[in-house]
């Protein structure tokens, strides 16, 4: 029976009439004449080859079909690959075409086949718009979609942002992996940083440029989609150039990782650490087990240089591809519409998995394989499934996660168990040049000094302490250097899309149109627009009422006051013995005579010519006093009700009023857009000192700060200006990194890191703190009374109750020697006294002078003059 098997393969040509289709002619008769396409001189082509041929030994034996199979090879050439379709075709008579496996070749077959209407089976993945356009064109291979999602998913399993992609500059290659991959990486928000097209057969000195261009970039993710052969020297120059090191990955495609158990010992060296994704089949049961055992002796018998002799996903499609012709075929003595028909209603088990086409193409895997690359093999780690994530098994009960460390410990590039992190810096780099505003609006968040002894600038301030304290936090040393930057803060963010800074730190609002050339990390600042405004009124206050008064006249007037109901206790006990008695009754007594007098100008019966002299002096200036107190404390209620009442934005556009705002910040743009405030009633302002002028003046009515901000000038401001009105979410001070920055999500995390455990919040309060309140009401102290107003009135009355009690205790003293004093020693006693006063007048002058300027005394480099 084997010999009458009619099972050839050919290069040349048949003799006319030597086969027949359906004809029952002797024992040459034949139900079908196949072609196929591959290349003969790649691993795949091999298993294709030796593939096809079990495919048609076993039709032959398991369905009694007799098919005669032409091989052509095309060496990967399209030219190659359109010359053997045309021999097919036109020689062989075949009524279907086998492969190719490159969309190249592809096209030049569909061009020559075109005419003929011969279905073709293609192992490429061409797309929709190809099985659209060539209506003879069934797709025998799962599309790389799904293939790319699993790529996609192992990279956002780890929480890597950016990838290079490598790929072979072919046709095929390209639209396998650039458009899926990239649909792929944005469902998870990574992103391609480099495309890096090789030809397939790129020399040493071209790979080393490309790689070396890449590894002066930060990205160490690397996915690689080549043939086997451009995957072995990429790898052999990776060693060599040490890109095989710790914190580098590498993730390989079907084509190369689908092919790994038949690389040889000296490549397997080179992919330590690799990690892979293949097609999943199932290689367990009886039908994959006869097959393995059949292919493994076949292949070994027909190449033996090869060193691997086992099959891999490639020679199961083939395989199932004829017994898909062969099952469609069935009936025979078919057109080739007929059998386009047939095979696109083709339904079964094959080896590579599910056989069913839908629109001309084979149905998508769902399932694919991780495996890898340690010692001199590979490890399988477990699968990824389609819509469920990762699992250690496919068919007994699996348990998924979205993440791969449900797979088990890796081993990495570097011959190291711990996860890269994605990306390095170039070996070759300088510290990152961070952007820092030079102009902020106030010190608190940025400040730049230039110092012009050293030519260098210093930066400080609330922000950069902020990024400081992050990157401090994070597991790794990150130079950099701040560069401060002239210009508005879009211009700022623009820069670093432009490559001209690495970063910008500083008060910079986060605010969506910013979002188009930069991305922010999280804010370390509230986030907020807010109104400031001058404070309403004074008049409710508790303490209102020593407003009038400064606190040394307030001190002086007491002890003048305390001081002539000294004297008149003094003078008054010679006369009234309920003035003696105990300590506690005597200064119940003077205080009482003291505050007595200031408000009666009877108080208590006077029997001295001298307490009464003192009395009625002290008197006329606490008259003047009084009047002068009430005529300030008038003033200053009706100043506060003067200032404007402001409460919500509804109240400025109804009065017109003028609005202030930064010159510097993105206020503007919101108070038009968002707020409906016409432009003509905008007034810019380059400093918080500028705005306090202006609201003190009534140039402006109000301003808006960002919260931050806010918080910091109310701080500083404390006696007149408060925060007003609803708070508008919008802003926030964040950090701004180039899109896709390897950097951002360890920065994120660092921030957060620092912002949970207090740090931020503690720096907050201390520099909140050290924000003195420089304020002062300058409408209040324009009105407040000082001792030097009264100070010719206070020597007045102090000097003549001085004098009635100097002259009191020399008369007492005489009286009490019995003798009356001479008019001569009294006048010298008085002029005594005078000259203590004189004394005493120069000290109180000094006293009050330093008490009424403490910044003058505070700020001034000379010393104080000695007494």
């Amino acid at each position: 029976m084997a010999s009458l098997f009619p099972l050839q393969v050919t290069t040349a040509s048949p003799r006319p009439n030597e086969y027949f289709t359906k004809s029952r002619q002797g024992i040459n008769y034949v139900d079908g004449i196949l072609g196929a396409i591959v290349d003969c001189t790649s691993r795949v082509g091999k298993e294709e080859r030796v593939a096809m041929e079990m495919a048609i030994e076993d039709l032959y034996k398991k369905k009694n079909q007799r098919f005669i199979l032409h091989l052509k090879c095309s060496h990967n050439e399209p030219l190659h690959a359109a010359t053997a379709a045309r021999n097919l075709i036109k020689r062989k008579h075949v009524q279907a075409i086998l492969g190719p496996r490159t969309w190249e070749e592809l096209s030049a077959v569909n061009d020559v086949s075109k005419q003929s209407n011969v279905p073709i089976l293609s192992f490429a993945d061409s797309g929709s718009w190809a099985t659209e356009n060539w209506p003879f064109l069934m797709q025998a291979s799962p599309r790389t979609y799904k293939q790319m999602k699993a790529v996609a998913a192992m990279i956002q399993s780890w929480g890597w942002r950016r990838v290079n992609v490598i790929y072979e500059d072919s046709g095929s290659f390209a639209n396998e992996i650039i458009p899926h991959l990239y649909e792929a990486l944005q469902e998870g928000d990574a992103k391609i940083s480099n495309l890096v097209p090789l030809p397939s057969f790129a020399n040493s000195s071209l790979l080393h440029e490309e790689l070396r261009k890449l590894k002066r970039e930060q990205c160490r993710v690397f996915v690689l989609h080549t043939s086997l052969s451009l995957a072995a020297r990429v790898f052999e120059k990776a060693k060599e150039m040490k890109m095989m090191d710790k914190d580098y990955v590498w993730i390989t495609t079907d084509s190369t990782t689908s092919l790994v158990h038949s690389v040889n010992p000296s490549l397997i060296s080179s992919m330590q650490g690799v990690l892979g994704v293949r097609s999943y089949f199932t290689d367990t049961g009886q039908d994959f087990s006869d097959f393995d055992t059949i292919f493994q002796d076949k292949f070994s018998r027909k190449y033996p240089v090869e060193k691997n002799h086992e099959p891999g996903i490639f020679a199961l499609q083939a395989y199932d591809a004829i017994w898909i012709v062969g099952l469609a075929m069935q009936e025979g003595n078919m057109k080739s519409n007929q059998i386009l028909e047939k095979i696109a209603a083709v339904e079964f088990n094959g080896l590579s998995g599910k056989i069913q086409f839908k629109e001309r193409k084979l149905a998508p895997a769902n399932q694919f394989q991780i495996i890898n690359i340690i010692g001199k093999s590979y490890r399988e780690l477990g699968f990824w499934s389609d819509g469920l994530g990762f699992s250690k098994l496919i068919n007994t009960a699996p348990r998924y996660n979205f993440s791969m460390q449900i797979l088990g410990g890796i081993f990495w590039p570097g011959a190291t168990s711990t996860v890269p992190r994605g990306w390095d810096f170039p070996i070759i780099s300088n510290p990152l040049r961070i952007g820092v505003p030079n102009g902020s609006l106030t010190d608190f968040f940025v400040k730049v000094e230039y110092h012009s002894s050293t030519s260098n600038y210093s930066f400080s301030g609330f922000s950069l302490r902020v990024f400081e304290e992050t990157v401090s936090s994070l597991k790794y040393f990150l130079p950099y250097q701040f560069i401060p930057y002239e210009g508005n803060y879009t211009d700022l963010v623009m820069q670093v899309q432009l490559k001209q800074f690495d970063a910008a730190v500083g008060d910079i609002a986060i605010i969506s149109r910013r979002y188009e050339y930069v991305e922010f990390t999280h804010s370390h600042t509230e986030a907020g627009l807010v109104m400031v405004v001058p404070i309403q009124s004074d008049s409710t206050r508790t303490w209102l009422f020593i407003k009038p008064f400064t606190v040394t006249m307030w001190l002086l007037a007491a002890f003048i006051n305390i001081y002539n109901g000294f004297v008149v206790w003094t003078i008054e006990r010679h006369y009234r013995s309920e003035l003696g008695g105990p300590i506690l009754n005597q200064i119940g007594t003077l205080l009482w005579l003291a505050f007595s007098t200031l408000f009666s100008s009877n108080g208590e019966k006077l029997h001295s010519n001298l307490s009464r002299i003192a009395t009625i002096v002290w008197l006329f200036v606490a008259i003047i006093l009084t009047q002068s107190y009430t005529a300030s404390l008038t003033s200053m209620l009706t100043v506060q009700r003067l200032q404007p009442n402001i409460e919500n934005i509804e109240m400025l556009k109804s009065t017109n009023a003028f609005i202030g705002y930064s010159q510097r910040s993105f206020v503007k743009g919101y108070l038009e857009e968002a707020l409906g405030f016409h432009s003509n009633y905008l007034r810019k302002f380059s400093s918080t000192q500028e705005c306090a002028e202006a609201l003190r003046n009534g140039k402006i009515a109000v301003a808006f700060f960002e919260a931050p901000v806010a918080k910091v000038f109310v701080a500083q401001h404390c006696k007149t200006f408060t925060i007003a009105g609803p708070r508008y979410h919008v802003g926030g001070y964040g950090f701004a990194f180039p899109k896709g920055s390897p950097l951002l999500p360890d920065i994120d995390t660092a921030l957060l890191n620092v912002l949970e455990t207090g740090v931020v919040k503690n720096l907050e309060d201390d520099l909140i703190a050290s924000q003195k309140c420089i304020d002062i009401d300058s409408d209040n102290e324009s009105i407040r009374l000082s001792p030097q107003s009264f100070f010719g009135l206070f020597i007045i009355t102090g000097s003549t109750s001085t004098v009635a009690l100097g002259i009191y205790y020399f008369c007492s003293k005489s009286e009490t020697e019995n003798s009356m004093p001479e008019p001569k020693g009294i006048w010298m006693l008085i002029i005594m006294v005078l000259k203590i006063l004189r004394y005493q007048r120069k000290r109180i002058v000094r006293k009050v002078s330093d008490a009424e300027s403490p910044r003058n005394s505070a700020n001034t480099s000379h010393s104080r003059p000695q007494v």
